[in-house]
């Protein structure tokens, strides 16, 4: 492949003397580089976490990813104990993935000459390189944009969050890997020099360095600050809403909904009754509860799910978007004691789980056999001493320690164990 001639680069950002910030260099863009290599990781480990408490090898209703064929290899059956593991990983991901935007776009920013160098394109191994670069740039931009939409319930994608989302993560982490294994030592060589930087030109330099510099009005420590207070601040107003309880009322970038009033239904919801369908008539007088077993079914009514024995479970919710509630205080219908109404004994299989909605996503889940089989497990009737409310789950919802909060499916209508979903 040859250079695009010796004019030179053409008039504009190609040209070095275009670029004339005095901070950009080697030093800060490693800085901004070895933090992201540690936040990115993070990340990325906690969202195939995420990923897995979805169960997805279970059922296609749990699968929000068709064909991830060997994407997959890793996947484990999602365990109910610590009970608040999912609040956790789940919260430390979005927290952190907020957090780390000012680092993400000063970084972008450091590199921008790169961007526009001339020739575009030098030879193969340059052209490879600067293809994993597209896709790095490209990649980071799209899951930190979607990721954040979806942090704030803006679901204006062209298809499936999770869809996007999951394949868009393996390919920027794809390009990532390959980024770090070439640029690493540069970038280790590059701190070791502290604030001192090479002169432009040179192969040190990495055509970051202005051959003809403005002059400074912030020090590199300066801008280092500035990037570290805006991370401090997105930390301050999006943390409260993983921590949950008094915190929430600083996380000022929360979805919605921050105030969801007081009382025993007091505390956060993502979709309301009327926004999913529910229709007064379909969880009035006439509701029931189907239960279905190999060859048996039971239906029950509020009444006699009211009469079976009552267990109590302290556990919060926590879902996809970030946030979390602090424990609460279920009552309900242990799920082995249902399923012991058709048949099955200690060895309780799985269960679909469907619900009475009819608008949006997870109308339906599938529990493990651990999930089922775990004594804090519930068919909730009561929370906090009181009956559900309607956007709570009313009659009946389920609660499972450790399941993201869109596997605790609510209006619950029927359950169905140990048959294919």
């Amino acid at each position: 492949m040859k250079s695009a001639g010796s004019a030179g680069p053409p008039p504009g950002p190609a040209r070095p003397e275009f670029w004339r910030s005095p901070l950009r260099g080697p030093w800060l863009t490693a800085v901004f580089g070895l933090v992201l290599l540690f936040g990115i990781t993070v990340l990325f480990v906690t969202g195939l976490l995420s990923y897995a408490a979805y169960n997805p090898d279970l059922a296609a209703v749990n699968d929000q990813t068709p064909d991830k064929g060997w994407l997959g290899f890793y996947l484990f059956s999602w365990p109910t104990s610590p009970y608040w593991l999912y609040r956790l990983t789940q919260g430390v991901h979005v927290t952190l993935g907020v957090v780390l935007v000012p680092v993400l776009l000063a970084k972008l920013w450091s590199v921008i000459p790169k961007l526009f160098e001339w020739p575009p394109i030098r030879s193969w191994s340059h052209a490879v390189d600067r293809l994993s670069l597209l896709l790095l740039v490209g990649g980071a931009g799209f899951e930190f944009v979607t990721g954040i939409l979806n942090v704030q319930l803006h679901y204006i994608f062209p298809g499936s969050f999770y869809t996007l989302h999951f394949y868009g993560a393996w390919v920027f982490i794809g390009a990532f890997v390959v980024h770090v294994t070439f640029r690493l030592p540069r970038a280790l060589r590059a701190v070791r020099r502290r604030l001192g930087e090479p002169a432009a030109g040179t192969e040190e330099a990495a055509g970051l360095v202005a051959p003809r510099p403005a002059a400074p009005t912030i020090s590199r420590r300066g801008a280092l600050a500035m990037v570290g207070l805006g991370s401090a601040a997105l930390l301050v107003v999006t943390a409260g809403q993983s921590i949950g309880g008094w915190w929430r009322r600083t996380a000022l970038l929360a979805p919605h909904g921050r105030d969801p009033g007081s009382g025993p239904n007091g505390f956060q919801i993502n979709k309301t009754a009327a926004s999913v369908g529910i229709r007064p008539s379909d969880v009035g007088p006439a509701w029931r509860l189907t239960v279905r077993g190999p060859g048996r079914q039971v239906d029950l009514t509020y009444r006699q799910l009211l009469a079976m024995t009552q267990h109590r479970a302290a556990l919060p919710i926590a879902c996809v978007e970030g946030w979390s509630t602090t424990d609460q205080q279920w009552s309900g219908v242990r799920l082995t004691d249902l399923a012991a109404l058709v048949g099955l004994g200690v060895r309780t299989p799985e269960v679909l789980v469907e619900s009475v909605q009819r608008g949006g996503s997870f109308r339906s889940a599938v529990l493990r056999d651990n999930q089922v089989r775990d004594t804090r497990s519930l068919l909730a009737l009561r929370v906090n001493g009181a009956t559900l409310s309607p956007d709570h789950g009313y009659p009946a919802r389920i609660i499972v320690p450790g399941a993201p909060g869109v596997h605790n499916t609510k209006w619950v209508t029927r359950l169905t164990f140990g048959e294919p979903a």
